[in-house]
């Protein structure tokens, strides 16, 4: 019998990469890009000579043996060496790494901070403002807060760390991250994830810039298990975006600053480090826009812990404890019955430093403001003010919908140290700890009583 050619009615997407132009989704995924036909190698990480004279060269963000390995392979005009030279420490004296313990500082209490005003020119290295560090950076563990203030591009300048990747938490103003790996453009309501070890530039597209960012020294940030929750909800994996590649072949005196062991230090190079023309892995930074997080609550009664609200979590070496959870608390609906919807009253064995990107927090009605900062240390009680309280208390229980609010979470299970530039430089509200004064005695004895 003869074959009877057949002719595809098919249509085929034009937009292979993904529907974001600029962007590949998808959380943890093997990508493949590359900005140049054939630049990316096939069937081999490795040949013996690579189109365009280019490098190939491997970034492991894990060990080799673990399981599963984290690693990007690039093929670059010049390898790595060439974009490292001798070293010459510098000093950027409000960037801090743990362990930052001063005698002079009391961290125990109850803190709360007006949103860090704008002053002088900062890049993103001399505008990185340290709040408070936990664990020790040298072992690998623990994580610092930061608040940025950047009202200048960084111009010929580099930087990578290799102490910790960043989580990025815009308040105010556009930034660009021009990486090894592609370009990322951040506003307010996304953030981003920026690798251990990869190189970057930020430039301002729209300042002042001001925002939040928490460094983690431990394991990579990863979705959290959804347990009985199933498959969807929360932070889905396809709405987080890795770049395209995209290169530049620019030969102009620089530097490179790296972050190592706390310290910093400065090389200069003869050329843009940003030289890679494709790359195919797993280890990459990442966008996600926080409007896409849906959130999981109570239907009924009883209010669930902050934890089914976590975006992002960086494991510790113990089961169900994090070294970090990035916790998201954004416009939802509050339906329970016959329920104290606010978060109740609490002491934990976590140490929770909140952020307000925009509008009001439910627990808070004044004083945590947008742009505004406060930390809860591990073991102190914490909760509603009166105001909040007795409002929750006496209101009647419709759905009612919690809107025009994002406000966020670092939570560690390790104790959160203050700077000294958080305990007597920053916009302190000294009156903070006074928000519980007024609350009440109501018990009197009698049963039935509410």
């Amino acid at each position: 019998m003869k074959d009877t050619p057949q002719t595809s009615s098919l249509t085929q997407a034009d937009t292979p990469v993904g529907t974001t132009p600029g962007y590949m989704p998808g959380f943890g995924n093997d990508f493949e890009t590359e900005a140049l036909p054939g630049a990316l190698p096939q069937g081999m990480n490795s040949p013996q000579k690579c189109n365009y004279g280019l490098y190939g060269e491997q970034l492991s963000g894990t060990a080799f043996t673990a399981d599963p390995p984290e690693r990007t392979w690039t093929y670059r005009i010049r390898p790595s060496v060439k974009h490292s030279h001798r070293y010459t420490r510098i000093d950027l004296p409000n960037w801090k790494s743990a362990p930052n313990v001063d005698p002079d500082v009391v961290s125990l209490g109850q803190y709360r901070w007006d949103p860090l005003p704008h002053g002088a020119e900062h890049t993103w290295l001399t505008g990185m403002h340290t709040m408070t560090t936990a664990g020790d950076v040298n072992t690998q563990i623990g994580m610092a807060s930061h608040i940025y203030l950047v009202t200048e591009s960084m111009v010929d300048e580099y930087f990578f760390s290799a102490d910790s990747e960043l989580l990025v938490v815009p308040q105010e103003g556009r930034l660009r991250f021009a990486t090894e790996l592609g370009i990322i453009d951040l506003e307010p309501k996304e953030i981003a994830i920026i690798p251990r070890g990869l190189v970057y530039r930020v430039e301002v597209l729209e300042g002042p810039c001001r925002g939040f960012v928490c460094e983690n020294y431990g394991q990579k940030f990863e979705l959290p298990g959804r347990g009985p929750i199933g498959a969807n909800c929360l932070a889905n994996p396809r709405d987080f975006k890795a770049p395209v590649a995209a290169f530049e072949d620019r030969e102009v005196p620089s530097t490179v600053t790296v972050k190592w062991c706390g310290q910093f230090h400065r090389t200069e190079i003869g050329q843009s480090p940003l030289d890679v023309v494709a790359w195919h892995g797993n280890y990459t930074p990442y966008k996600y826009d926080m409007r896409n997080y849906c959130p999981v609550g109570a239907i009924l009664f009883d209010h669930p812990d902050p934890s089914i609200f976590t975006v992002l979590t960086a494991p510790s070496g113990v089961p169900g404890t994090a070294n970090i959870d990035f916790v998201l608390f954004r416009e939802r609906w509050m339906v329970a019955e016959d329920t104290f919807r606010p978060p109740w009253y609490h002491k934990n064995i976590m140490s929770e430093l909140m952020g307000n990107i925009y509008g009001q927090y439910d627990a808070k009605p004044k004083g945590f403001v947008p742009g505004g900062m406060s930390l809860h240390n591990m073991m102190l009680p914490h909760g509603p003010d009166r105001n909040a309280f007795e409002g929750a208390s006496n209101a009647e229980l419709k759905a009612e919908k919690l809107d025009n609010t994002m406000s966020f979470m670092f939570e560690t299970r390790f104790p959160q140290h203050l700077t000294a530039f958080a305990a007597k430089e920053a916009p302190l509200q000294d009156d903070y700890i006074d928000c519980w004064t007024s609350l009440e005695k109501k018990f009197d004895g009698t049963p039935g009583r509410k």
